[in-house]
């Protein structure tokens, strides 16, 4: 993941589009901060917005949720898509319509239906390539999160956590690398089955979602915390110890100078530096990009 994000400038390796990930139980009905984000994320001003439910079970539900809110104010066009089988993601109609979106949105769910429908399929090829290629927002809530990053958590319950080889992974979308993120978090007292993962991969940084708490992630690594909830940063850059390659499965892993941030609203994370980012650096970092903005097109 290589990027100049501290300046503004990109170089060609930097994704075009915009990822939204949102830890689960986000705000529908009243302020809708986090969903109200996504939107004016969009440049269109009438948003052509399409939903992915195929990690639901429920799809009519949580279509009829989501159309309710990105439409509360403003009459954009909402398609829904259950794709439920591996022939309908291969469908061309539904792939015309992921390209013409300005926002693809990922429900909750399960995520290993996201990716053992969608995977190496030409839709998930197709929003892939627009996200590296394209302005366009990507965003998903629980399992549309998780789902983002290569390495996936599938599985695992968090008071078995820390015992080896309890937590599932798979791959997923790989739509950000060198992360793993987990959603309902903080809810779910989710912190031993992430630190985990980081204590077997170090170089992964742990990002753990709270309830109507979300991440924007520009530049393919500057995180911009959004919602009334609490995201949670797991920095194993800085870990002395672990003894996880030497015990046999379900013994108890013990792990050494972990780095724990945590963020809210305003607040970020730089991910290629790993650095905090206080709201006072992420305003510097905006005017500088403004700035530079400004000069290319003179």
């Amino acid at each position: 993941m290589k990027n100049q994000g501290s300046t503004g400038l990109k170089n060609p390796e930097t994704p075009k589009g915009v990822l939204v990930a949102i830890g689960g139980n986000e705000d529908k009905r009243d302020e809708l901060q986090i969903l109200s984000a996504v939107l004016s994320l969009a440049k269109a001003e009438r948003k052509k917005i399409e939903i992915i439910t195929s990690a639901s079970l429920h799809p009519k539900e949580v279509c009829k949720e989501y159309y309710q809110a990105f439409t509360k104010d403003t009459n954009h066009s909402v398609g829904l898509m259950h794709i439920s089988t591996r022939k309908q993601a291969f469908d061309v109609q539904l792939l015309e319509r992921i390209t013409a979106a300005d926002i693809i949105f990922f429900s909750g769910g399960d995520q290993l239906r996201i990716t053992s429908v969608l995977g190496g399929s030409p839709i998930e090829k197709e929003i892939i390539r627009r996200y590296h290629q394209e302005y366009c927002v990507i965003a998903g809530s629980s399992a549309g999160a998780a789902v983002m990053s290569k390495t996936m958590i599938v599985g695992g319950d968090s008071s078995e956590a820390l015992r080896k080889g309890t937590i599932g992974v798979s791959t997923g979308m790989g739509l950000i690398d060198n992360v793993i993120i987990d959603t309902h978090f903080v809810e779910r007292g989710r912190y031993s089955r992430l630190m985990e993962i980081v204590s077997m991969n170090p170089n992964n940084t742990g990002i753990g979602l709270g309830e109507d708490a979300g991440i924007i992630v520009e530049d393919g690594c500057i995180l911009r915390a959004i919602g009334s909830g609490i995201t949670v940063i797991l920095d194993g850059t800085h870990l002395k110890y672990t003894n996880v390659a030497n015990i046999d499965s379900d013994e108890a892993i013990a792990i050494e100078n972990l780095v724990i941030h945590t963020m809210v609203h305003g607040y970020g994370y730089d991910l290629s530096r790993k650095k905090y980012l206080k709201p006072e650096d992420l305003s510097k970092m905006d005017s500088n990009k403004r700035e530079e903005n400004k000069n290319e097109n003179k």
